[in-house]
């Protein structure tokens, strides 16, 4: 063994040798833990749902009834909710670009497209000031609920200090005001996109959207 040591190859097959052998366990240990990571991920898209579409509205596993647009944002996946067989809401991802980068926001939208639900599910804003958006600390981005273009004007999506309706934070008018004009988009993309997203028909590939504002 100690002659094998001073061979040039040797160092490399003994390092060939870790690298497999760590590669084998890694390889194993995804195995072992996908199915646990993959129930997490769902059960969290699940919360995320139940929050932003009330559960009188479906009656339908809204997690495997989705149609998927394409934008240049990237795709936007849609789940849509049923009750009599009917599409009554669907709940998608926007993203706004806050203080601290990007906010996640999945909301939820009728038929007539009225808001239903808005939740921050991601930010990396400041703790005491932007991340007032985050519902478990107010109740401020519960107020979209109710709120569509049908009774809020283009003209009244922003915050009060730019001439809007909604609140804004004393110190941090960056983080309301970006997640304002999100929500705000998210509804020109279910105006614009209303059909392919409420239709029936399940489509078995991704359809083009035609506004390309919001991503998943």
């Amino acid at each position: 063994m100690a002659i094998y040591r001073t061979a040039p190859w040797f160092q490399g097959v003994l390092l060939g040798g870790f690298c497999l052998t760590a590669s084998v366990a890694l390889s194993y240990g995804y195995k072992l833990t996908a199915p646990a990571i993959e129930r997490a991920a769902k059960a969290d898209l699940t919360a995320s749902l139940d929050q932003v579409i009330p559960a009188s509205l479906r009656t339908n596993d809204m997690t495997a009834d989705t149609v998927t647009l394409d934008t240049d944002g990237g795709p936007v996946t849609v789940y849509r909710a049923r009750k009599g067989g009917e599409v009554s809401a669907v709940a998608y991802r926007v993203i706004g670009k806050g203080y601290g980068g990007d906010i996640v926001i999945v909301m939820g939208v009728d038929r007539a497209g009225a808001i239903l639900g808005v939740r921050v599910v991601q930010h990396s804003e400041t703790p005491g000031l932007g991340d007032k958006v985050d519902a478990r600390k107010t109740d401020w981005v519960k107020g979209f609920a109710g709120h569509s273009f049908a009774n809020t004007p283009a003209a009244e999506w922003a915050v009060k200090k730019d001439g809007g309706r909604f609140d804004q934070f004393s110190g941090a008018t960056i983080t309301p005001r970006a997640v304002v004009k999100a929500v705000k988009e998210g509804l020109e993309l279910f105006a614009a996109n209303r059909a392919r997203m409420i239709g029936d028909a399940k489509p078995a590939a991704a359809v083009p959207a035609t506004k390309p504002r919001s991503v998943s």
